[in-house]
């Protein structure tokens, strides 16, 4: 099942997900945003940037009850790797290899709960490989396109998970105030206690009513 420069790393009890160690790996922050995310019985979800799937089968392993998961990743060896991932793990989900801003029309208006885990860094990385780079890095999506795909994507009432650095908190709710996406939960993550918060984890809902409850911040 492996391929050249493949690993098999343990990520939720006994199961497995396959990495490629010259391509783009999982950082802590796929696992904060599935624990922060909620489910609901019935949950259609969609996992955006999946990457080689993490945040989409973390999430389905702690809420074994959701509907059904897609898996929404642009880079083909990556959402091959999903696949085998799911094959490997008897996961039922689907894996699409599309950019995001090119997801087909057939998905408007179907997803109760969209994970997003999105490149978020504006600069840096100019001589890293590029596959890696456009995983970090805004190249080839940015953050309003995200938020834009997300509505068109989302019933009326679901919701998006979404992360992004701390510094860019002001921006990313005005994008999502102004897309009718109603910010519901936020947490900032620092490294310590004492340091100041290097990330922060919202929750939107589509059409929802203002008010947002700020949770405690976050020690990882």
């Amino acid at each position: 099942m492996l391929k050249e420069n493949e690993v098999l790393e343990e990520f939720f009890g006994d199961k497995k997900i396959i990495q490629n160690v010259s391509l783009y790996r999982f950082t802590s922050d796929s696992i904060l945003l599935s624990r922060f995310a909620r489910a609901k019985a019935g949950d259609v979800v969609a996992d955006f940037c999946s990457g080689s799937g993490v945040v989409g089968f973390h999430f389905l392993c702690l809420n074994p009850k959701i509907k059904s998961l897609t898996l929404f990743e642009m880079q083909e060896e990556l959402a091959d790797m999903s696949r085998r991932t799911a094959d490997l793990n008897g996961f039922d989900c689907s894996v699409v290899c599309t950019k995001l801003q090119d997801i087909s029309k057939e998905y408007d208006d179907k997803f109760s709960l969209i994970l997003c885990n999105p490149p978020y860094e504006r600069s840096g990385f100019e001589n890293d490989d590029y596959k890696k780079a456009i995983c970090r890095k805004e190249i080839t999506l940015t953050l309003p396109e995200i938020v834009e795909v997300a509505f068109r994507k989302l019933k009326f009432g679901g919701r998006l998970a979404i992360l992004n650095r701390a510094d860019r908190t002001a921006e990313l709710l005005y994008l999502l105030k102004n897309r009718n996406l109603e910010p519901k939960r936020l947490q900032f993550v620092s490294g310590t206690p004492d340091a100041k918060p290097y990330l922060v984890m919202v929750e939107a809902v589509k059409g929802g009513k203002e008010g947002i409850d700020i949770l405690q911040q976050l020690i990882n």
